[in-house]
């Protein structure tokens, strides 16, 4: 009975574990996964916006590297549309947020 008593002993004896433990553990694994987002500077913001008119202007492709909590996701075509007024913009037909953008490379 010492044994139980020292160190983490207690909870190490205790092999039982709730449903509501093992769903708390999950989602704070969850959590610890997620991604944040990265707050670009005035150069790089600069750069990307000349990327993306580039790239509407003169129908050039586009590598655009967005936000996403869980994965890496990347954006390759040529971009059709801006819309300034809800932050926004086309590539083959898809819309997408101008706010999640943090990096682009401009395809020679």
């Amino acid at each position: 009975m010492r044994k139980k008593l020292e160190g983490n002993g207690l909870w190490e004896s205790s092999r039982m574990m709730l449903p509501e433990h093992k769903v708390a553990i999950n989602e704070h694994e969850a959590a610890l996964r997620l991604r944040q987002r990265v707050e670009l500077d005035e150069q790089e913001w600069e750069h990307v916006v000349r990327s993306v008119t580039e790239s509407l202007r003169l129908r050039q492709q586009i590598t655009l590297r967005l936000f996403h909590p869980v994965e890496e996701l990347t954006v390759i075509g040529i971009v059709d549309r801006v819309d300034q007024l809800n932050g926004r913009f086309m590539v083959d037909g898809e819309w997408f947020a101008i706010h999640d953008i943090v990096g682009a490379i401009a395809d020679e």
